[in-house]
């Protein structure tokens, strides 16, 4: 290990590399607070250093664990002792942002936010939005497919993605960095890398899809008195507002009471008595009459019974804290501990009885202690499920698991919806995925990383049978 070391270091230099306490002080998981194991900390400063040092540890046999932001909850980043990780920390240029074609040229250390914040200098937006913008990476958002809170308007972080470059587990360049909306010049190489998580590739630099820059924003936090209520709320906002609408957050009454009420962290808008709750966005280029159009939309639907309660925001300070409370994960973390996260994708119309029916068998598992909290991202069936039993032990994990992931597979739903697989959810990708669909990742794996170094054992590893 060491001479393989001295080699990398040869390349990258002595700030490229991180060992000892450099490396046992970084958390690898933010919400569980694991120290890194690697043996040490590679941060090549460009693709032509991390290009050689992959080289050298095909030659070496040694494997390797991406970094990005670090913001994941599937242990991702998870490195083990015999292990070295890159971190693509000091990759952080925004290398071009053509004005004229909407594109931005990225390599994949830039942080979400810095990305958001040079398309809108710019007149344009990035509109890939999650709650962890400051510290995820572009890379990161790549390798995972990020979703975040406009996918029903723009789509998952594969939709931004014209084209981009990965570093081979040889070392190899795939220097595939399109700028055409339009290309289909054989395979579309770049949706290898989009989702695998590292495993097939590490993602160095991309080009980035940009969007007009949005010149209103209306915000509603809506009270309502039934989940069937809810999704025709939907239907009627996808309807009434068209394109304009770019977020619709579900949030059952567990959560918004527990983040405001119980806790005393926000101050509740809205009184915490209702059902369910939804934070409602459209954008739009005409101030004026996108307002009209979205307070019209409210109007139809307390006609139709469909709304209990609405505040309209009419500050961006009043927008803020409304989102702090669908967005404050160190409050759960506050007030669930030890904190099981979930993040799930079903139908929606089966997704009522299904939080019902995992709270039932929570309740009946752990009468005393199980406690629960579901939000999601209603538009595109996405659920985020917090649950604790007040103790965090394998058995006690597995458990909440299958009880969490069984159901899915009768509800043709998905154990995963945004965050990916990793370690945490590795043994239960045959409930979400056919064995012919596994086999075919497993012949891609070999095709790419015959070796297994990259990301080992993140994905695949045997699939779960009930």
């Amino acid at each position: 290990m060491q001479s393989l070391l001295n080699d990398i270091q040869k390349v990258v230099g002595t700030q490229g590399i991180l060992t000892g306490d450099d490396v046992t002080q970084r958390n690898v998981d933010w919400l569980r607070g694991e120290s890194c194991q690697a043996a040490a900390i590679v941060r090549p400063a460009d693709t032509d250093q991390l290009a050689a040092v992959m080289a050298l540890c095909h030659a070496a046999n040694q494997p390797v664990v991406t970094h990005g932001g670090l913001t994941g909850l599937v242990h991702g980043g998870r490195a083990a002792p015999d292990e070295l990780v890159i971190s693509l920390e000091r990759m952080t240029a925004i290398e071009e942002l053509d004005t004229l074609a909407g594109t931005m040229t990225v390599q994949a250390g830039v942080p979400l936010q810095k990305a958001q914040e040079a398309a809108e200098a710019q007149g344009w937006q990035f509109p890939l939005d999650l709650g962890a913008r400051g510290s995820c990476t572009i890379g990161g958002t790549i390798a995972t497919n990020a979703g975040g809170i406009r996918v029903i308007r723009y789509g998952m972080m594969r939709q931004q993605v014209l084209g981009l470059e990965a570093v081979l587990a040889d070392g190899t360049v795939i220097s595939s960095l399109n700028r055409m909306l339009k290309n289909n010049a054989g395979y579309d190489l770049k949706h290898l890398f989009i989702g695998s998580e590292g495993t097939l590739g590490i993602v160095t630099r991309a080009v980035l899809r940009l969007q007009p820059r949005m010149t209103s924003e209306e915000t509603a936090l809506i009270a309502v008195p039934s989940f069937e209520a809810l999704s025709h709320l939907l239907a009627l906002m996808r309807q009434k507002l068209g394109g304009n609408l770019s977020a619709f957050e579900a949030i059952w009454q567990n959560h918004y009471r527990l983040l405001t009420v119980d806790s005393g962290r926000h101050t509740p808008p809205l009184p915490a008595e209702y059902p369910y709750y939804v934070i409602a966005e459209a954008q739009g280029i005409d101030e004026e009459q996108d307002a009209k159009l979205f307070n019209s939309t409210l109007e139809s639907a307390f006609e139709q019974s469909l709304v209990s309660d609405a505040v309209v925001t009419q500050s961006e300070g009043q927008r803020r804290a409304i989102w702090a409370i669908r967005e404050d994960i160190e409050g759960l973390l506050a007030e669930f501990s030890p904190l099981f996260t979930f993040d799930i994708s079903l139908p929606i119309e089966r997704m009522a009885r299904y939080v019902e029916d995992l709270e039932a068998s929570l309740a009946a598992r752990w009468p005393d202690t199980g406690r629960m909290v579901v939000f999601g991202h209603l538009g595109d069936g996405n659920l985020h499920v917090s649950i604790t039993v007040g103790r965090d032990d394998t058995e006690t994990r597995q458990a909440i698991e299958r009880l969490v992931y069984a159901p899915l597979a009768v509800l043709g739903g998905s154990i995963s919806a945004e965050h990916g697989i990793g370690l945490e959810k590795r043994d239960y990708l045959g409930l979400s995925r056919s064995p012919q669909e596994i086999a075919l990742m497993r012949t891609l794996k070999q095709a790419l990383d015959p070796k297994h170094l990259l990301n080992r054992h993140k994905v695949l590893n045997g699939a779960y049978h009930q």
